[in-house]
């Protein structure tokens, strides 16, 4: 598991564990992932959390890597 991959892992299970932070994710992600983890986003960057239900999925898709023409560094350490 790549370390990002960690740090996702490690963020859906404390929503899961701790109904007070799952909220706080969903109502303001940067302000969860600041006090549960010490993760400092850059204001630039926006950040969206939403939670599936049984009846409701969530579809992603990642930017296309052709499109990317400079990558931050410090945002990519941590996702």
């Amino acid at each position: 598991m790549s370390t990002n991959e960690s740090v996702k892992a490690k963020i859906i299970q404390k929503a899961w564990e701790d109904e007070a932070f799952k909220q706080q994710l969903l109502d303001n992600p940067k302000a969860a992932l600041k006090q549960a983890f010490n993760i400092t986003l850059p204001d630039d960057i926006k950040v969206k959390a939403v939670e599936e239900t049984s009846t409701e999925f969530v579809l992603v898709i990642p930017t296309n890597p052709a499109k990317i023409l400079v990558t931050s560094n410090a945002v990519e350490a941590l996702w």
